[in-house]
Protein backbone atom coordinates (compact mmCIF):
# COMPACT_ATOMS: atom_id res chain seq x y z
CA UNK A 1 0.00 0.00 0.00
CA UNK A 2 2.45 2.61 1.12
CA UNK A 3 5.78 2.76 2.89
CA UNK A 4 6.45 5.74 5.51
CA UNK A 5 9.67 7.58 4.89
CA UNK A 6 10.01 10.69 7.35
CA UNK A 7 7.55 12.83 9.77
CA UNK A 8 8.04 16.55 11.07
CA UNK A 9 7.08 15.73 13.82
CA UNK A 10 10.38 17.05 16.83
CA UNK A 11 9.95 15.69 19.71
CA UNK A 12 9.23 17.59 22.81
CA UNK A 13 9.51 15.39 26.00
CA UNK A 14 12.68 12.82 25.48
CA UNK A 15 15.82 13.73 23.79
CA UNK A 16 16.57 10.10 22.72
CA UNK A 17 14.01 7.70 22.27
CA UNK A 18 15.99 4.81 23.54
CA UNK A 19 13.15 2.06 23.66
CA UNK A 20 12.08 2.59 20.41
CA UNK A 21 15.82 1.97 19.50
CA UNK A 22 16.24 -0.52 21.25
CA UNK A 23 13.05 -2.68 20.23
CA UNK A 24 14.48 -2.10 16.99
CA UNK A 25 17.83 -3.66 18.07
CA UNK A 26 16.13 -6.61 19.77
CA UNK A 27 13.87 -7.59 16.52
CA UNK A 28 17.05 -7.36 14.57
CA UNK A 29 19.33 -9.70 16.89
CA UNK A 30 16.24 -12.00 17.56
CA UNK A 31 16.13 -12.23 13.72
CA UNK A 32 20.24 -12.88 13.47
CA UNK A 33 20.20 -15.13 16.52
CA UNK A 34 17.51 -17.68 17.23
CA UNK A 35 16.07 -17.55 13.11
CA UNK A 36 19.84 -17.75 11.93
CA UNK A 37 18.80 -14.59 9.25
CA UNK A 38 15.46 -16.52 7.95
CA UNK A 39 17.48 -19.41 6.47
CA UNK A 40 17.35 -22.96 6.94
CA UNK A 41 15.70 -25.23 9.27
CA UNK A 42 17.07 -22.80 12.12
CA UNK A 43 14.21 -20.28 11.19
CA UNK A 44 11.42 -23.06 10.48
CA UNK A 45 12.46 -24.05 14.50
CA UNK A 46 12.38 -21.14 16.00
CA UNK A 47 8.90 -19.90 14.53
CA UNK A 48 7.57 -22.93 16.09
CA UNK A 49 9.42 -22.21 19.46
CA UNK A 50 8.84 -18.85 19.81
CA UNK A 51 5.93 -17.98 17.68
CA UNK A 52 2.48 -17.71 18.48
CA UNK A 53 0.37 -21.15 18.26
CA UNK A 54 -3.23 -20.91 18.39
CA UNK A 55 -3.81 -24.69 19.58
CA UNK A 56 -0.97 -24.35 21.83
CA UNK A 57 -1.75 -21.66 23.21
CA UNK A 58 -5.44 -22.90 24.34
CA UNK A 59 -3.69 -26.20 25.05
CA UNK A 60 -5.49 -28.06 22.73
CA UNK A 61 -2.13 -29.43 21.13
CA UNK A 62 1.22 -29.68 22.48
CA UNK A 63 4.63 -29.16 21.02
CA UNK A 64 6.89 -32.12 19.91
CA UNK A 65 9.70 -31.50 23.47
CA UNK A 66 12.41 -30.32 21.51
CA UNK A 67 10.23 -27.12 20.36
CA UNK A 68 9.02 -26.51 23.75
CA UNK A 69 11.52 -23.42 24.74
CA UNK A 70 9.08 -21.43 26.31
CA UNK A 71 5.62 -21.43 27.81
CA UNK A 72 3.03 -21.02 25.74
CA UNK A 73 1.77 -17.86 27.27
CA UNK A 74 5.21 -16.74 26.64
CA UNK A 75 4.84 -16.95 22.91
CA UNK A 76 2.27 -14.29 22.80
CA UNK A 77 4.96 -11.68 23.28
CA UNK A 78 8.16 -13.79 21.83
CA UNK A 79 6.41 -13.94 18.52
CA UNK A 80 6.38 -10.07 18.02
CA UNK A 81 10.38 -10.67 18.37
CA UNK A 82 10.62 -12.99 14.84
CA UNK A 83 10.18 -12.45 11.24
CA UNK A 84 9.83 -14.36 8.19
CA UNK A 85 12.47 -12.66 5.69
CA UNK A 86 14.67 -9.58 6.09
CA UNK A 87 11.74 -7.81 3.95
CA UNK A 88 9.13 -8.99 6.94
CA UNK A 89 11.48 -7.48 8.98
CA UNK A 90 12.87 -4.66 7.19
CA UNK A 91 8.95 -2.89 6.51
CA UNK A 92 7.92 -3.46 10.61
CA UNK A 93 10.96 -1.81 11.56
CA UNK A 94 10.39 1.12 9.25
CA UNK A 95 7.05 1.78 10.84
CA UNK A 96 9.01 1.03 14.38
CA UNK A 97 11.68 3.87 13.42
CA UNK A 98 9.15 6.83 11.70
CA UNK A 99 6.28 6.25 14.57
CA UNK A 100 7.52 4.80 17.58
CA UNK A 101 9.64 7.84 18.69
CA UNK A 102 6.47 10.00 18.65
CA UNK A 103 4.44 7.83 20.74
CA UNK A 104 7.59 6.91 23.17
CA UNK A 105 7.68 10.83 23.38
CA UNK A 106 4.29 11.30 24.41
CA UNK A 107 4.10 8.67 26.64
CA UNK A 108 7.33 8.55 28.27
CA UNK A 109 9.82 5.57 28.36
CA UNK A 110 8.61 3.16 30.87
CA UNK A 111 4.91 3.47 29.66
CA UNK A 112 5.96 3.06 25.83
CA UNK A 113 7.97 0.04 26.61
CA UNK A 114 4.33 -1.73 28.32
CA UNK A 115 2.30 -0.05 25.46
CA UNK A 116 4.08 -1.95 22.72
CA UNK A 117 4.33 -5.14 24.61
CA UNK A 118 0.20 -4.95 25.33
CA UNK A 119 -0.27 -4.20 21.35
CA UNK A 120 1.69 -7.56 20.69
CA UNK A 121 -0.17 -9.33 23.39
CA UNK A 122 -3.70 -8.33 21.85
CA UNK A 123 -2.77 -8.73 18.34
CA UNK A 124 -1.46 -12.26 19.23
CA UNK A 125 -4.69 -12.78 21.08
CA UNK A 126 -6.78 -11.51 18.29
CA UNK A 127 -5.47 -13.61 16.12
CA UNK A 128 -5.49 -16.70 18.38
CA UNK A 129 -9.15 -16.34 19.42
CA UNK A 130 -10.30 -16.34 15.97
CA UNK A 131 -9.12 -20.01 15.31
CA UNK A 132 -8.25 -21.39 18.48
CA UNK A 133 -7.62 -24.43 16.76
CA UNK A 134 -4.83 -23.31 14.28
CA UNK A 135 -1.24 -24.86 13.72
CA UNK A 136 -0.10 -22.30 11.85
CA UNK A 137 2.18 -19.97 14.22
CA UNK A 138 1.98 -16.30 13.93
CA UNK A 139 5.70 -14.06 13.85
CA UNK A 140 6.32 -10.75 13.33
CA UNK A 141 5.96 -7.11 14.99
CA UNK A 142 2.61 -5.99 13.13
CA UNK A 143 0.57 -5.91 15.61
CA UNK A 144 3.09 -3.54 18.41
CA UNK A 145 3.60 -1.62 14.96
CA UNK A 146 -0.38 -1.47 14.30
CA UNK A 147 -0.78 -0.37 18.03
CA UNK A 148 1.83 2.55 17.45
CA UNK A 149 0.16 3.58 13.97
CA UNK A 150 -3.38 3.92 15.99
CA UNK A 151 -1.78 5.78 18.79
CA UNK A 152 0.35 7.99 16.09
CA UNK A 153 -3.00 8.78 14.33
CA UNK A 154 -4.69 9.74 17.00
CA UNK A 155 -1.60 11.96 18.66
CA UNK A 156 -0.92 13.92 15.46
CA UNK A 157 -3.54 13.09 12.86
CA UNK A 158 -2.41 16.84 11.24
CA UNK A 159 1.13 15.78 10.72
CA UNK A 160 2.52 15.22 7.33
CA UNK A 161 4.13 12.07 6.78
CA UNK A 162 6.46 11.29 4.01
CA UNK A 163 5.27 8.27 2.47
CA UNK A 164 6.26 5.81 -0.87
CA UNK A 165 3.19 5.41 -2.43
CA UNK A 166 2.94 2.39 -4.82
CA UNK A 167 6.29 1.65 -4.28
CA UNK A 168 7.57 4.44 -6.47
CA UNK A 169 5.64 7.95 -5.57
CA UNK A 170 7.19 9.73 -2.73
CA UNK A 171 4.54 12.36 -1.09
CA UNK A 172 3.81 14.17 2.18
CA UNK A 173 0.42 13.71 3.16
CA UNK A 174 -1.60 14.46 6.65
CA UNK A 175 -1.01 11.32 9.09
CA UNK A 176 -4.83 11.17 9.16
CA UNK A 177 -5.38 9.92 5.68
CA UNK A 178 -2.22 7.75 5.31
CA UNK A 179 -2.35 6.33 8.07
CA UNK A 180 -5.98 6.30 8.25
CA UNK A 181 -6.48 4.43 5.24
CA UNK A 182 -3.50 2.05 6.45
CA UNK A 183 -6.06 0.99 9.38
CA UNK A 184 -9.29 0.75 6.69
CA UNK A 185 -6.71 -1.60 4.70
CA UNK A 186 -6.34 -3.72 7.72
CA UNK A 187 -10.29 -3.65 8.72
CA UNK A 188 -11.19 -4.38 5.37
CA UNK A 189 -8.90 -7.01 4.92
CA UNK A 190 -10.24 -8.93 8.33
CA UNK A 191 -13.53 -8.50 6.96
CA UNK A 192 -13.47 -9.70 3.22
CA UNK A 193 -10.09 -11.33 3.04
CA UNK A 194 -9.58 -15.45 3.21
CA UNK A 195 -6.86 -17.59 3.12
CA UNK A 196 -4.30 -14.63 3.58
CA UNK A 197 -0.62 -15.52 4.86
CA UNK A 198 -0.93 -11.85 6.48
CA UNK A 199 -2.17 -11.98 9.78
CA UNK A 200 -5.07 -8.95 9.46
CA UNK A 201 -6.64 -10.06 12.85
CA UNK A 202 -3.56 -9.15 14.69
CA UNK A 203 -3.02 -6.19 13.27
CA UNK A 204 -6.53 -4.81 13.98
CA UNK A 205 -6.04 -6.43 17.54
CA UNK A 206 -3.09 -4.01 18.00
CA UNK A 207 -4.56 -1.45 16.41
CA UNK A 208 -7.87 -1.62 18.95
CA UNK A 209 -5.27 -1.83 21.94
CA UNK A 210 -3.20 1.29 20.54
CA UNK A 211 -5.85 3.32 20.23
CA UNK A 212 -7.46 2.90 23.59
CA UNK A 213 -4.42 2.89 25.65
CA UNK A 214 -2.63 5.75 24.51
CA UNK A 215 -5.19 7.96 25.45
CA UNK A 216 -4.95 6.54 29.28
CA UNK A 217 -1.32 6.35 29.17
CA UNK A 218 0.02 9.51 27.70
CA UNK A 219 1.64 11.86 29.66
CA UNK A 220 -0.05 14.35 32.01
CA UNK A 221 -0.65 17.50 29.13
CA UNK A 222 -0.45 15.59 25.93
CA UNK A 223 -3.00 17.02 23.45
CA UNK A 224 -5.05 14.33 21.38
CA UNK A 225 -5.92 15.00 17.71
CA UNK A 226 -2.63 17.61 17.66
CA UNK A 227 -4.70 20.12 19.47
CA UNK A 228 -3.42 23.39 19.51
CA UNK A 229 -1.07 22.73 16.25
CA UNK A 230 -0.46 25.46 14.48
CA UNK A 231 -0.33 24.51 10.58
Amino acid sequence: MFLPLHDHNPLLHVTRPYVTWSLILANCAAFLLLQGAGLGETAQASAYSYGLIPSVLFDIKDLAPDLAVVPGNATLVTYAFLHADVWHLAGNMLFLWVFGDNVEDALGHLRYLLFYLACAVAGGFAYAALDPNSDVPLIGASAAGAGIVAAYLILHPRVRVWVLVLGRVPLPIPALWALGAWIAFQVFNVLFVQDSQVAWSAHVGGIAAGAVLVVFLRRRGVPLFDRGLQV
